[in-house]
């Protein structure tokens, strides 16, 4: 009796060529969440051709990615702050321990 080893997966994943490089807008456009509305945009403009048609769209994307930046812009304080009160710590932690070490010696 022979025993068959399971085959793995059988597809494989495609290589993009040179030419089909995500464009780096549309890279920010996806990791910024607003692709759905950019989308909604490209699409009315290539239906109407021409853009004072596609206000509510453009409107959409606009407040989408107003939203999207104030998130991100809230992220990076709150990173800023954190950075400053762990350095802060930091910092207390390094003279309170010194502050020790010298106390220590003064005692013995």
């Amino acid at each position: 009796m022979s025993t068959s080893v399971p085959q793995g997966h059988t597809w494989t994943q495609r290589v993009k060529k040179d030419d089909e490089e995500e464009d780096p807008l549309d890279q920010l456009i996806s990791r910024s969440g607003c692709a759905a509305s950019h989308f909604a945009v490209q699409e009315c403009m290539a239906q109407h051709q021409d853009w004072r048609q596609c206000q509510p769209q453009v409107q959409a994307f606009k407040d989408c990615m107003n939203e999207q930046q104030a998130r991100r812009q809230e992220e990076l304080q709150r990173r800023k702050c954190w950075g400053s009160l762990l350095t802060q710590q930091g910092l207390k932690a390094r003279r309170g321990s010194s502050r020790d070490s010298s106390l220590s010696a003064a005692i013995f």
